[in-house]
């Protein structure tokens, strides 16, 4: 192992490698803040030819390697074993370009979401992904999970959001796809092979971004609905009102926007007493009209029925605060043990499938406390559960009512976190057993050693 250490400190430079001992002062992240990262040792390349060199010695010593991005994860899949190293991308931090004629920023993989949000901006750009951990998550670990977040319903996935990315292979060979342009159907698009894949297949090193023209107006508006089935036809009605303009939709249950309502400081935007309450925004380009756009949509469709109450945010400041009800997840803290699910099912299944798994759930904790939101629009859900514990005997019974009820309603077990290591038992529940064959070959043949991110997914 020296000599190993002395090899990579041969590339790296001695700013470049972080000992164990010294580990110990490091926070293992968002899901573990009281925890410290645990590896031999933690290796911070300054550029691609620094990640590559380090991947050959450390494939061809056997040492498996797990890569490290913001820490903003929550599946496990950046967790490192004891007999593992760490390869954090947090010296490659580099916004290098943007290119307004593209459209586009180039990359480094360890820049921060919010980071590339406000440098877009500034270059009169948007770039829409957008999630809770903006001002840690980085744009690798983002590209890793195919991140989702609050603007699905109008720009997708992280993966619609790339043009081109580099990559270091297990053997240290650098794939350069770092393209500009939209449409490239030049054989197989080897950037998808390495979106959300978690780290196993390669380590993300450089990015091409697609940016988008920048809003000139962001209406918003908290809505609350008295039917589950008005949901999905308020999402329709907005949609097709707004001329494509509808970027978020946000649905909240009533116990959890009671409990964010209830916090200090909480923006009381609605009355407590309705079974739904929707966030949603429109973007557009049109500063003076937009907003009475929006107010007469939001019009018609009370006169049809689908909203029973409703506020617009007339400032910023407004905005934000009713932002701050549909991210303020530490609400759930007060519960004590919880443990959270990011599922992803047809909307017209939703009712009956919370049905089934909170029965099932009642039977066992009567008084358990449960909260569901989430980005109803793209299908994802997030729903929480609280019984008292979450030791493994109690996890894996809620695990199992909560995962098995997806595979017969055409759902996934992950919507948008990933499987890391928490949901790798249930990849079956979402991939057929000729699929997870077919990925476990891929990565044979893009890892033959098994160095990068072992034992996550599989």
């Amino acid at each position: 192992m020296a000599e190993l250490i002395d090899q990579i400190r041969d590339v790296v430079g001695d700013r470049g490698i972080v000992l164990h001992e010294d580990l110990l002062g490091r926070s293992a992240g968002f899901r573990h803040p009281n925890d410290t990262l645990q590896a031999k040792f933690l290796v911070r390349p300054a550029n691609t030819d620094e990640v590559a060199k380090v991947l050959k010695l450390c494939n061809d010593a056997g040492q498996a390697v797990v890569s490290h991005g913001g820490l903003t994860g929550l599946v496990d899949g950046n967790i490192a074993a004891r007999d593992e190293v760490i390869l954090s991308m947090e010296r490659m931090r580099e916004i290098e370009e943007i290119d307004p004629a593209s459209s586009s920023m180039t990359v480094q993989a360890g820049v921060t979401l919010q980071s590339v949000q406000e440098a877009a901006d500034e270059a009169g750009f948007f770039f829409p992904l957008d999630l809770g951990g903006r001002g840690s998550a980085t744009l690798g670990g983002n590209i890793s999970t195919n991140a989702g977040g609050n603007r699905v319903v109008r720009y997708g996935m992280a993966r619609d959001m790339v043009l081109g990315l580099e990559a270091v292979r297990a053997d240290g060979t650098v794939l350069n796809s770092l393209n500009k342009i939209i449409k490239d159907n030049a054989g197989y698009n080897l950037k998808h092979m390495f979106i959300g894949s978690e780290g196993t297949l390669g380590v993300v090193t450089r990015l091409v971004l697609r940016l988008r023209p920048k809003p000139v107006s962001q209406e918003t508006a908290f809505l609350a609905v008295d039917d589950f089935d008005k949901l999905p036809q308020l999402l329709n009605f907005c949609s097709g009102r707004s001329g494509g303009g509808l970027s978020a939709y946000e649905v909240m249950w009533k116990n959890y926007f009671e409990l964010v309502v209830s916090r200090p400081g909480a923006a009381q935007v609605l009355p407590t007493d309705y079974p739904f309450y929707v966030l949603m925004e429109v973007i557009g380009g049109d500063a003076t009209g937009d907003g009475e756009r929006f107010e007469n949509m939001l019009a018609a469709a009370m006169e049809e029925g689908l909203v029973v109450d409703a506020v617009v945010a007339k400032s910023e400041g407004e905005r934000m605060a009713m932002w701050a009800l549909r991210d303020d997840i530490e609400s759930l803290d007060q519960w004590g043990p919880r443990i959270g699910f990011d599922v992803g099912l047809p909307i017209a299944e939703m009712p009956a499938y919370l049905e089934e798994i909170d029965k099932s759930i009642i039977a066992e904790w009567p008084d358990r406390k449960r909260a569901v939101f989430g980005h109803l629009g793209d299908g994802n859900l997030h729903i929480t559960y609280s019984v008292g514990d979450n030791g493994p005997k109690t996890k894996k019974i809620i695990d199992d009512a909560v995962y098995l009820p997806l595979a017969s309603r055409g759902g996934s077990v992950s919507a948008e976190h990933g499987i890391g290591l928490m949901k790798k038992a249930y990849l079956e529940v979402s991939r057929s057993g000729a699929e997870i064959e077919l990925m476990k070959q891929l990565k044979s043949v893009m890892d033959p050693n098994n160095i990068l991110n072992p034992g996550k997914i599989f």
